[in-house]
């Protein structure tokens, strides 16, 4: 059964599509089956992935019961995605009345959960209904953050989310690990916020750590992970070990 790992963070802009599309694409190449869940209205990662973010199905059809998962899954040389388009931005009101609302998301990947290794969420940056399907739906979570100033605003809000959703809905939820990304190892303020990061969350921050790259800003808009972008770029580099140092945590 695939470990199933939400990368979640209500703070936009903090590299979550760049880590959950490159990680997908990492363990896809050393040989693991993937499938990248695009949860976020907005569909980065499903294009980051190549595919068509006006494919008619979607991972909103399948939540509403109009397609079966399997239906709608995308196959790509870099992983298979369940793709999102602009249907899933109403989704949250839409979802509101329906029974069991917080576990469609989780009900829909159990149909497909035997034929991967690993299912990654991309979660859409606030916590509402869609982030808590993600929740419910993960058995943990990974947060990236970035190496600025505000990098911990907010995240006790995210950890006090996760011990709700634990405590009431999802027991099995634990916090995967905390990534470092946009980090900039030359300023003094991007290592104060790492040991800061390490400060709170002790033994759960990962060794590797993802720098500013102007080739990982740019592989989206082509339509690629960063190692069919850019291989020999410092982001493919990062993204290679972070992919061997998730892998080594998780032995399959």
């Amino acid at each position: 059964m695939a470990k199933t790992v939400a990368i979640v963070n209500q703070k936009g802009g903090v590299g979550k599509t760049t880590t959950c599309v490159n990680l997908a694409a990492g363990l896809q190449e050393l040989g693991k089956r993937v499938l990248l869940c695009d949860f976020d209205p907005q569909a980065n990662s499903t294009s980051g992935m190549g595919v068509d973010k006006t494919v008619s199905l979607g991972v909103y059809d399948v939540m509403i019961g109009e397609a079966e998962t399997r239906d709608a899954v995308v196959h790509t040389k870099f992983g298979d995605v369940l793709p999102s388009n602009k249907a899933l931005a109403g989704a949250g009101i839409e979802l509101v009345g329906m029974e069991n609302r917080e576990f469609l998301l989780r009900d829909a990947l159990a149909k497909v959960n035997d034929q991967y290794d690993f299912i990654f969420i991309d979660c859409p940056p606030s916590l509402e209904l869609l982030t808590l399907n993600a929740l419910c739906a993960a058995d943990s979570i990974l947060v990236p953050v970035q190496g600025e100033y505000y990098a911990l605003e907010g995240l006790s809000d995210l950890m006090n989310t996760v011990r709700i959703v634990r405590r009431s809905l999802n027991p099995r939820l634990e916090l995967e690990g905390v990534l470092l990304t946009m980090f900039d190892g030359r300023t003094n303020l991007a290592l104060q916020v790492a040991e800061e990061v390490k400060h709170y969350f002790p033994g759960k921050v990962y060794a590797t750590v993802i720098p500013r790259n102007v080739r990982l800003s740019e592989a989206p808009s082509h339509g690629k992970p960063i190692f069919s972008y850019d291989r020999s770029s410092r982001g493919a580099e990062a993204y290679g070990a972070f992919a061997k140092e998730f892998l080594k945590k998780n032995p399959s």
